[in-house]
């Protein structure tokens, strides 16, 4: 298994640690729902190290990303973050990832773990036009501070102003003495904060600053698990789970990042415009249990007659609500907000209802 940067301090801060897309990476320290109320109500920091970055410049970048990416990166200024997923030419998603426009053409692209060598070869066998690309992952370490603590705590570290930096934006600047640090408001837990990149060899430099800062807030490392529960409270995609090859984006509710202005030609354009125009036979939807049980991964959804309707993508009990949370496909006719489903749990059809997301 690979390690970040922060490994020996994950084991020293009691960590227990996992593999996870090839890396040994803490699944939890206190627990996943003292971690995650930890997050809601003041500031956790989480090692996203595993995240690969792609650097995407020269007077070709923007042709190259124009045409791998769902989302219109033309529309971005320098400091401005994109979300956006690659279309894999057969109607499903290579990946979903966040693109950061760090000046005129120069970008960076930050892609799941897992998916790392899948993206670069997708990414590099369309680069045709002759884009200059160079894979950071193995050079760069990430922390996400995040909870409403968050930015007080890395305001005493940097003279960067935290609260001009809207949501999707970023700056670089210095952070605890360390020059060239990404500081991005992107956060996947929907508890406000920001995202740190640095060069591994300072990477231990700015953890300890942190949590020096942040001790007044009770700060704490949180783990895989909790940034789990707090992404699925906000109804945000995991790849691989909510999000795969089989699954479109106009499918996802992600027609949002999915643009058809212009005369753009991505890939996947003409059969994404045609679900977009056309409908589609199946929604991502969330879902609350309505009695006391915990939706899992893979669990069947049916209608009330006992027919399937479809799968679950996600799910869990949800630290906030005190209730069981999911997201799954379900056929059209079962999308609308306040039907009743039922959720096969072991031998058992367990009445859930179809809700708007975020379940927070």
């Amino acid at each position: 298994m690979k390690k970040t940067a922060f490994n020996q301090l994950h084991k020293d801060a009691g960590g227990k640690m996992v593999d996870f897309a090839g890396y040994e990476l803490p699944v939890e320290f206190t627990g996943i729902k003292d971690e995650h109320m930890t997050v809601r109500n003041a500031v956790g920091v989480f090692d996203v190290s595993h995240m690969g970055e792609f650097r995407i410049s020269g007077p070709n970048a923007l042709e190259l990303l124009r045409l791998v990416g769902s989302n219109a990166p033309s529309l971005l200024a320098p400091g401005q973050a994109q979300y956006s997923c690659f279309p894999n030419g057969k109607g499903g998603i290579i990946d979903d990832y966040v693109l950061y426009c760090m000046g005129p053409e120069q970008y960076m692209m930050v892609v799941n773990a897992a998916n790392i060598d899948k993206d670069w070869n997708w990414v590099t066998r369309h680069n045709t036009m002759g884009a200059d690309v160079e894979n950071l992952s193995e050079q760069l370490s990430q922390l996400a501070i995040q909870g409403p603590r968050a930015l007080a705590t890395l305001q005493k570290l940097t003279s960067v102003n935290l609260s001009e930096l809207k949501y999707y934006t970023f700056a670089i600047g210095e952070m605890a003495g360390v020059n060239d640090v990404i500081i991005s408001n992107t956060g996947y837990t929907g508890a406000g904060g920001f995202e740190l990149y640095m060069k591994n060899a300072d990477a231990v430099t700015i953890w300890k600053a942190v949590f020096e800062a942040g001790e007044e807030y009770g700060i704490k490392p949180i783990g895989l698990g909790a940034r789990d529960t707090l992404r699925l409270e906000m109804g945000y995609c995991l790849y691989g789970n909510d999000i795969d090859d089989t699954t479109s984006p106009i499918e996802a509710g992600l027609g949002w990042i999915t643009k058809f202005n212009g005369d753009r030609k991505f890939i996947d354009r003409e059969f994404l415009a045609m679900q977009q125009k056309e409908g589609i036979t199946r929604r991502l939807r969330g879902f609350e249990m309505k009695d006391r049980a915990i939706p899992r991964h893979g669990y069947t959804i049916y209608n009330a007659e006992g027919s399937v309707i479809g799968t679950v993508t996600s799910g869990t009990m949800s630290p906030m609500l005190g209730i069981g949370i999911g997201m799954g496909y379900v056929s059209k006719e079962y999308a609308a907000f306040g039907t009743v489903v039922y959720i096969g749990i072991r031998d058992k059809k367990v009445p859930a209802e179809i809700v708007k997301t975020p379940f927070i």
